[in-house]
């Protein structure tokens, strides 16, 4: 069996084959990592002087960030305190506050905890805040971005 292989001069590549090279050189550099997630807080945290604060910033988790918390002694009596402690140790900043605690995180609203529990699930399992979504009227279907800004908009 024979087979005939063309030689192209350097420089002088067909079409497809500089295309599939280039599409090749833009793998080998793949998006960077990105490890913080800005946020918007459905209701917000008010802090002792009554100031709310809505946005923030979480970071993906670390191995040891799911790990410490089971050797918390709240956690030990109340599991369902895990998320509290977990919650606490991502999330960077909350408006001003940039020292977050457990504490900090008790005294949210549980619809802004819910967001960050949802938060947290979709950038450390599905690495990213975009969720798919169908509108109700048109059926249109489309991905809108957790973390934006206010309440219904994308």
């Amino acid at each position: 069996m024979r087979r005939t292989v063309q030689f192209q001069p350097p420089g002088q590549e067909q079409p497809e084959r500089a295309e599939r090279s280039e599409q090749q050189g833009r793998d080998r550099h793949p998006e960077p990592l990105r490890t913080e997630f800005a946020f918007e807080l459905p209701r917000g945290y008010v802090d002792d002087s009554g100031a709310v604060h809505r946005s923030g910033v979480m970071r993906l988790a670390t191995a040891r960030d799911e790990l410490v918390p089971l050797r918390d002694d709240r956690v030990r009596e109340n599991s369902a305190y895990l998320s509290v402690v977990l919650i606490s140790r991502v999330v960077t900043r909350i408006g001003t506050i940039d020292d977050i605690h457990p504490g900090i995180i008790e005294d949210l609203f549980a619809s802004d905890l819910a967001f960050l529990q949802d938060f947290y699930r979709r950038i450390n399992a599905e690495g990213h805040t975009r969720a798919a979504v169908t509108c109700p009227s048109c059926q249109e279907e489309f991905a809108v971005d957790l973390a934006g800004g206010r309440l219904g908009e994308s």
